[in-house]
């Protein structure tokens, strides 16, 4: 309802959570008088680029001159800073799911929370956001500011578990073609880039995973009592997904060293195979030069049977050498 009106000024949307899994979408015009009800929780969701974002939260949002130039930085990686009077700054990163950009290229988040007000900023669309909008015109999203931030976590962190899955599976897919087919090269381009972009999410899920372990020990007074364990069993999963990334690094780096391996041997065997060949054919190379140089006093030069005496010592020549080759397991 007040969506269009709101994007003028840089709000994507503003909603009232009613502490029941649902929540109420308001003006811009109203954020000066807004009465909150004890059960209630505010969440403002703002453009970060837009030039009236900036000019509300130094001017209208209460918050400090420090609280906002870090929420305006260009550049953050995931962070958890807590402020006085229960207050937080909790930057987080999504995976990249716009169209034609690359997953690992991560959205950030930027979010201050107190009691019962939420303030995210987003540079870029973010799906995880679009999905707890769904949740809460559905009547199941968050009920208060805690649980809010765990939400936002929970899907964040489920977008990640796909990526991950997806890479792990172009992986399996290399090994088992690697596997039936030997005469199967790997792209190499393809393989460096699944390294690449797990390089990529461990940069920011790293610090991520670091930042769910504080929440899970530090709880602050507004939160809900068990929310330390499902910031705790976030914790596990972003372990569990880093471990999941490293394994398969290394994987591909097996498969490209494997890969590396087979050629080697191939050209082993070819160069194998071409020196066999020099070897056999440089003696008879040899004599028939010899016996071809315009000189007189070679034998058999005036025999009508001469071709068919030199034709016969190279073949007796190259029967010998293959005879001495197998004595020797050179073949």
């Amino acid at each position: 309802m007040f969506e269009e009106d709101n994007a003028q000024w840089g709000l994507v949307h503003a909603l009232v959570l009613d502490g029941k899994g649902g929540a109420r979408s308001i003006a811009r015009t109203e954020l000066d008088q807004l009465p909150l009800q004890p059960e209630e929780s505010l969440w403002l969701h703002w453009d970060r680029s837009h030039p009236q974002t900036q000019t509300w939260l130094r001017q209208e949002s209460g918050l400090n001159e420090f609280a906002c130039n870090l929420l305006l930085e260009e550049n953050t990686r995931p962070r958890l800073l807590p402020l006085p009077d229960a207050q937080m700054l909790l930057f987080l990163r999504g995976v990249n799911l716009n169209p034609g950009a690359e997953p690992e290229d991560m959205v950030s988040v930027r979010i201050f929370a107190q009691a019962q007000r939420v303030i995210s900023l987003r540079l870029r669309p973010l799906r995880a956001t679009d999905e707890l909008l769904q949740q809460l015109e559905e009547g199941r999203g968050p009920k208060t500011a805690s649980e809010l931030l765990l939400s936002v976590a929970q899907l964040l962190t489920e977008k990640v578990q796909a990526l991950v899955s997806d890479l792990s599976e172009v992986v399996d897919d290399e090994e088992e073609k690697q596997e039936t087919d030997e005469r199967y090269t790997p792209e190499h381009d393809n393989l460096q880039q699944i390294r690449r972009r797990a390089a990529g999410l461990r940069r920011f899920l790293a610090p991520q995973r670091e930042i769910y372990a504080q929440l899970a020990r530090n709880k602050w007074p507004w939160f809900v009592e068990d929310d330390a364990d499902y910031w705790n069993e976030l914790n596990n999963s972003l372990t569990r997904y880093l471990e999941e990334l490293e394994l398969t690094r290394e994987r591909v780096a097996l498969v490209l060293e494997s890969e590396d391996r087979r050629l080697s041997q191939r050209m082993n065997r070819t160069m194998y195979r071409f020196g066999i060949i020099t070897c056999i054919f440089l003696p008879m190379s040899f004599l028939t030069g010899l016996l071809g140089i315009n000189v007189g006093g070679i034998p058999g030069s005036g025999s009508p049977y001469g071709f068919l005496f030199a034709s016969l010592l190279v073949l007796a020549l190259a029967l010998g050498q293959w005879w001495l080759f197998r004595r020797l397991r050179w073949v």
